[in-house]
């Protein structure tokens, strides 16, 4: 039987009446709050276009969005269009956000902006790829690699888009692996603070689970973030024809994903109406614990796909070499050069400094995190056209 929990009455005519009243909430960031790091007249706010308006045409004329159309979500290797990628993905995580956010009378642009661009700076092969570039950054360089930290490096150093600071630091703090009952802002004064906050996080990855997004803006998106993975990838696990029986139990929030999207997305309101701060009731947030680990040891755990990794890890380090090799020894025929350095090296781009002269791992790693999953397969076997590590995609008639 269906599982759809509603609102209170009580709650539901308090809204009404705000709504017809017009005293909603007050706790969104306004557009006049928006800091850029660069002074641009172009990127200034107009009556029909808002400061995170601009952000969100940024992000999707960013040369890198396009990408999130072949990387792995959970499932990679299928041959299945049902199976959720990444970029339907941020599309889940923007339209729950923005329901949240339209039910606490939040700015909306900024969530959708937070949102389109949490990812995109995502390796290929979803969790798995991101543990092994950051391995291999770290054995090279000691440095660490995240994809929250890398996707502020996409929209803000690769492409230097001037983005708001509101807007990166939602992205930079999006942490989707760790979740909290509650989500309350922390106020970030600049850039400079900001900046040094991300440079924390790539000599420590710890310091990544301390980030906090300093709007509500932010917390509902990173909420959203576990809200829109938790019961699909449950709907793609039975896609994948993996699994003969995916045995969940109801530990109050539903079973399926259209259950779960609106019990947590009932019980997020109810608690966080008119308050500072995003939060649900210690029932929901345990129940939402308990479906994290039950996808962890029936899905993520799964044996094929630990043998799957394993291989993807042992090319992305032929990869790593090659590329890092090339270009300490300048062979400027490699692909990391035609295909990467000579794509994003425009002249258009303001940069503090030539993209030649950032550090070789750091090119290297721009690189790979930039693959989709196809392109990182081919390029792997146009590297190595010898090698005995293969990846083969599931048909669709298998």
């Amino acid at each position: 039987m269906a599982n759809y929990k509603t609102l209170s009455v009580e709650l539901e005519n308090l809204m009404r009446s705000n709504l017809d009243n017009q005293t909603l909430p007050r706790y969104f960031c306004d557009d006049k709050e928006a800091v850029r790091r660069r002074d641009n007249p172009h990127d200034d706010m107009s009556i029909w276009r808002t400061s995170y308006i601009r952000d969100i045409d940024k992000i999707l004329h960013c040369p890198y969005y396009n990408r999130y159309a072949d990387k792995t979500q959970v499932f990679s290797l299928y041959k299945n269009d049902d199976i959720t990628r990444r970029a339907l993905h941020v599309q889940l995580v923007s339209r729950i956000a923005r329901t949240l956010g339209k039910a606490l009378n939040l700015n909306l642009d900024l969530i959708e902006a937070i949102s389109l661009g949490h990812d995109i700076g995502h390796t290929p092969f979803g969790h798995a790829g991101e543990s092994y570039l950051d391995e291999l950054y770290r054995e090279h360089t000691g440095r660490r690699f995240n994809h929250n930290i890398h996707s502020v490096r996409v929209l803000d150093q690769i492409f230097p888009l001037n983005l708001t600071l509101q807007t990166l630091d939602g992205i930079a703090s999006h942490n989707g692996e760790l979740e909290l009952d509650e989500y309350k802002p922390k106020p970030l004064s600049s850039f400079d603070e900001f900046d040094l906050s991300i440079e924390d996080c790539y000599l420590d990855s710890q310091n990544v689970l301390k980030l906090i997004p300093s709007t509500l803006e932010g917390c509902v998106m990173r909420i959203s973030d576990i809200i829109a993975y938790l019961g699909k990838d449950r709907h793609d696990a039975e896609k994948s024809k993996l699994y003969a029986d995916l045995p969940f139990a109801d530990e109050g929030i539903g079973v399926i994903n259209a259950e779960m999207v609106n019990n947590l997305m009932v019980n997020i309101i109810q608690n966080s109406y008119d308050k500072p701060y995003i939060k649900m009731d210690k029932q929901c947030f345990d129940a939402l614990n308990k479906a994290k680990r039950d996808n962890y040891s029936i899905i993520y755990k799964n044996d094929a796909h630990l043998r799957t990794n394993e291989i993807i890890r042992q090319m992305m380090r032929d990869i790593y070499e090659r590329l890092l090799s090339d270009l300490k020894c300048s062979r400027t025929s490699s692909k990391i050069y035609t295909h990467h350095i000579s794509y994003i090296d425009k002249p258009y781009y303001r940069r503090a400094m030539p993209y030649m002269e950032t550090e070789p791992n750091q090119i290297v790693v721009d690189y790979i995190a930039s693959m989709t999953d196809d392109y990182f397969i081919d390029l792997h076997r146009y590297l190595f056209p010898l090698s005995p590590l293969k990846l083969e995609y599931v048909g669709y008639f298998e």
